[in-house]
């Protein structure tokens, strides 16, 4: 059955007005259309930039159910677009569901032994087998490959990097071969520059970005993803890390300027989408206090969600609401950047042309 919607759209605040026929966005007016929404504020499906399904919320890996109960919880927060920056479990199933968010994998995370979360990443024994693990996952996933670029290294007692520079260059070579874009964990300073000369795509978290590296990234066009809600939990990272005291305060260090590390960055002109890092320390449905983080730094309200919608579908390639393009779509009676109250309480969610959820006058 054909629907029309009416009501505001954003950044622009104009009035908009679309048809929805066959699960698309229609480029015109359709015959018999009943009217599902006369106003409110239109917006594409929510996007986390950065999230992991998957892994259980505590730790350990999700099993079926939990699976599924982690998209449902993004899905009704309005996330309908999910780039998954790495899983240990096989997800591809929720593909089938047409009520659960469109989901962008990269894969299993690539790690040296021992220099990451046990039991999530695929570990190497020497950084050699790097460009060939990396064409794998970019063969598996959906055009991206998750790097572990920086960790603890416990005989050091600090974070270092896990690779050479001449390595990640034939890496990230290989993935661009292949089709695929390249992103890395990246906690401190010193991994930063041989991913950025390597030319890898994004960054993730980047609490150690420097004047310096801020510029590389502006230089080569290199997109952010701060994760600031999980950001926020260095400090108890920090206290649990009694028995190495300089990661202890380089951790609380990162911590304490990370507001303007990425105000800084902003301000320079670094592209930054939003992500929670949701599944482990981080639970699903937390994209609304994410915005209000980046909001918070420097993006401001509309800057913000613009990073978790329609600039963050354009830079994964997905569409928006042109003619065309699938209906994932939002409606919310209060203007959603009004506060994360809001934000994550979408008054009428449609998935694939279909209403998966409603509420108050949608109800």
């Amino acid at each position: 059955m054909a629907v029309r919607l009416a009501g505001l759209g954003l950044p622009d605040e104009q009035p908009v007005e679309l048809w929805i026929d066959g699960g698309v966005i229609a480029d015109g007016p359709v015959d018999g259309a009943s009217t599902l929404a006369a106003s409110g504020w239109i917006l594409p499906g929510l996007v986390d930039a950065h999230c992991h399904v998957g892994i259980r919320y505590g730790g350990g890996h999700e099993d079926e159910a939990g699976v599924v109960a982690q998209a449902e919880t993004e899905r009704d927060a309005g996330v309908l677009l999910l780039r998954d920056a790495g899983s240990p479990v096989d997800t591809r199933a929720l593909d089938q569901r047409g009520d659960l968010p469109r989901i962008i994998r990269a894969g299993r995370h690539i790690a040296m032994t021992k220099r990451y979360i046990r039991g999530l990443p695929i570990d190497l024994e020497d950084e050699s087998q790097l460009p060939a693990a990396v064409t794998e996952q970019a063969l598996r996933g959906d055009g991206w490959v998750k790097l572990v670029g920086d960790w603890i290294d416990r005989s050091a007692g600090d974070l270092r990097p896990l690779w050479s520079d001449a390595v990640l260059k034939e890496a990230i070579d290989a993935a661009h071969r292949v089709g695929a874009r390249v992103t890395a964990h990246v906690f401190g300073e010193d991994a930063l520059p041989g991913l950025l000369d390597a030319g890898i795509d994004c960054i993730e978290h980047g609490t150690g970005l420097t004047p310096e590296t801020i510029e590389m990234m502006v230089e080569r066009d290199t997109a952010l993803v701060p994760t600031l809600i999980n950001i926020a939990t260095f400090p108890e990272i920090a206290d649990s890390a009694d028995r190495f005291p300089v990661y202890a305060a380089h951790m609380r260090d990162l911590h304490a300027r990370v507001g303007a590390t990425i105000g800084a960055a902003h301000e320079a002109g670094v592209r930054i989408y939003a992500g929670t890092d949701a599944g482990g320390s981080i639970r699903h449905g937390r994209l609304a206090d994410e915005v209000a983080a980046l909001s918070a730094v420097g993006l401001g309200a509309t800057g913000a969600l613009g990073a978790a919608c329609w600039d963050a579908r354009s830079w994964l390639g997905h569409p928006g609401l042109e003619p065309g393009a699938p209906a994932d779509l939002l409606v919310y009676e209060r203007d959603p950047r009004t506060g994360p109250e809001v934000l994550a309480n979408p008054d009428l969610v449609v998935l694939r042309g279909r209403v998966v959820k409603a509420r108050g006058a949608f109800a």
